[in-house]
């Protein structure tokens, strides 16, 4: 019996087995093994799965062996890009453009034959090789061995001598052992390096998750969701489209990497966009390069030469489609499984985060109402007691200015002036009987009037205070008069409201200006009135909002002079 002990690298006692003493028996021993080189070698290579977890150094130092091993003057290995389809130079020792990527199509040279035809090769004299590539001038002879995983090529051992004859058959066999091993070191690297991904992809998508789900702000949200999405698989960028089906449009609302320039602003018509796919089919499309020239009349896609793939994950919601997360990559990649679960789990968070920003929305929106809708309802009961505590002092003034008897005679403006003294008090006690009676107007106050002579009228109610800021007024009443069928009172506190509006928006004087015009409607004709001023404007933060009840932005406003003249 003789006992054979295996020192690691370490001087460490690594494995001790016992064999039969005496002469081998042929019938039992693998030849490849009787090489003296095998061993020491495949025992190193075995090692290296369990001192690094990183496939780059783990290729060179197996190239550095493998060209120590042969007393090779030059190697590389090479491995098949699922992406591409080509094989890719990863590590090379002794070629003089060493540290410069090369790949090949699948058959071209002997590493491409033996990739394509997954056999080893080996050639004596390259000068006599047909396939042989001319890479190094000074190589003679060169021997190759596919690295082979489950019966799947994904990579070739590459060796060059500058001697003829330099490598023997017995070295491709042990190559061919070397190769086999390399291909269990390198799966094991790539699963490790697997488990890692998925590991910090998880935490991301986790992390994700809770960040979203706080987000209460849709534009924080869709910059939140497009930012973890890129750093979640290491993307050139990623872009979330809003879609709008009552529209058919889709707008770009986030973009990730502000080097690249974005899609045009704006709503985009759905059947000029690239999302418009994901939309349809409700499923996850990936589009290999859109680059070619199929893709360049799209409009959402960014203006950057540098995307090429894209994973347009659509976001979904009760069969809804929401919007679509696209993932750009910066070379052709084609988005395996994983990432493809990974993009749909992030576009489910994303699609319930949204469902919830839209929720807490409608909330805040019905907060807002119900405090209005309290503080009119406190305010009409105010208005009732002041409208009951009006009424009798007004009735008194009606009686003493009838039993004045003053008479004017025609073409003095005082006669006007008594004129609209009469109907202004006509109008307060109308006012006060509605307040009281929380009715409408009754219908037999609708008559017939010229619009002009209602709008000439509510500015000699106003002159005074339009002299006094030094605003001047244009008005010009139409050649032909145009009539209404309306409630003169309701059509004047509208004209008194947006004029004292315009009036208060120009403090250092300014002009107004009136235009009266007759428009035909889808129905009938209506008469349409247009006051414009030279003031300051409203500001666009609030344009929006400018009939709401209590909003005002001038100090000392109650902010119910426009939303009471929309109501009318």
């Amino acid at each position: 019996m003789e006992i054979l002990a295996i020192i690691n690298d370490s001087g460490i006692l690594d494995r001790v087995s016992a064999r039969p003493s005496g002469p081998p028996h042929s019938e039992n021993r693998d030849p490849k093994f009787a090489d003296p080189r095998a061993l020491p070698a495949l025992y190193r290579l075995a090692a290296l799965a369990t001192r690094t977890d990183e496939p780059a150094p783990a290729l060179r130092e197996m190239l550095d062996l493998f060209v120590a091993t042969f007393g090779a003057d030059a190697g590389s290995i090479g491995l098949l890009s699922p992406d591409t389809g080509r094989l890719e130079t990863e590590v090379q020792v002794g070629a003089a453009t060493e540290g410069v990527a090369h790949d090949l199509k699948l058959g071209h040279g002997i590493t491409g034959w033996c990739v394509l035809n997954r056999r080893s090769l080996l050639v004596a004299d390259v000068a006599f090789e047909p396939r042989y590539i001319a890479v190094r001038p000074s190589a003679r002879c060169e021997m190759a061995a596919p690295i082979q995983s489950d019966d799947h090529v994904v990579g070739v051992i590459d060796l060059e001598s500058d001697r003829v004859g330099g490598f023997t058959r017995a070295d491709l066999a042990l190559l061919e052992l070397f190769a086999g091993e390399a291909a269990c070191v390198m799966q094991r690297l790539w699963q490790v390096g697997h488990l890692k991904v998925k590991a910090r992809q998880l935490e991301s998508l986790i992390t994700a998750g809770q960040s979203l789900v706080t987000k209460l702000d849709p534009k924080e949200l869709f910059d939140t969701l497009t930012r973890e999405a890129r750093t979640m698989l290491q993307v050139r960028a990623c872009a979330f489209y809003l879609h709008d089906p009552a529209h058919g449009t889709v707008r770009c609302a986030s973009l990730t990497n502000a080097a690249i320039v974005p899609p045009p602003e704006g709503h985009l018509p759905l059947d000029s966009c690239l999302v418009a796919s994901p939309i349809h089919t409700h499923h996850q499309v990936w589009f290999a390069d859109i680059q070619s020239s199929e893709y360049r009349e799209l409009l959402d896609l960014p203006a950057d030469p540098t995307l090429r793939s894209v994973l347009a994950t659509p976001m979904l919601f009760e069969g809804k489609v929401l919007g679509v997360v696209a993932m750009f990559t910066d070379r052709v990649h084609r988005f395996d499984n994983d990432e493809k679960r990974l993009c749909a789990a992030l576009a489910s968070l994303g699609s319930v985060a949204l469902q919830n920003v839209q929720l807490y929305s409608r909330v805040f929106q019905s907060e807002d109402v119900l405090r209005k809708n309290e503080r009119l309802t406190t305010l009409g009961l105010l208005a009732a007691e002041i409208a009951h505590e009006i009424r009798n002092p007004l009735t008194v003034l009606k009686l003493l200015q009838g039993g004045l008897g003053l008479d004017f005679p025609e073409g003095d403006p005082r006669r006007t002036d008594l004129r609209v003294m009469s109907e202004k008090l006509d109008q307060l006690e109308a006012i006060v009987s509605r307040v009281l009676t929380f009715a409408q107007a009754p219908s037999s106050l609708h008559s017939r009037w010229s619009i002009a002579d209602i709008i000439e009228d509510t500015l000699v109610l106003v002159r005074l205070k339009l002299a006094q800021s030094k605003v001047s007024v244009r008005f010009d009443p139409p050649p032909r008069p145009i009539f209404i069928e309306a409630h003169k009172g309701q059509i004047q506190q509208v004209l008194l409201n947006l004029l004292l509006n315009a009036t208060q928006a120009m403090p250092e004087g300014g002009t107004i200006a009136l235009v009266l015009t007759r428009e035909e409607g889808p129905g009938a004709p209506f008469a349409c009135v247009e006051i414009s001023d030279t003031g300051t404007g409203v500001s666009p933060n609030i344009r929006h909002q400018i009939f709401d009840s209590f909003l005002s932005s001038r100090p000392g406003g109650t902010g119910l002079g426009l939303a009471i003249a929309k109501r009318i």
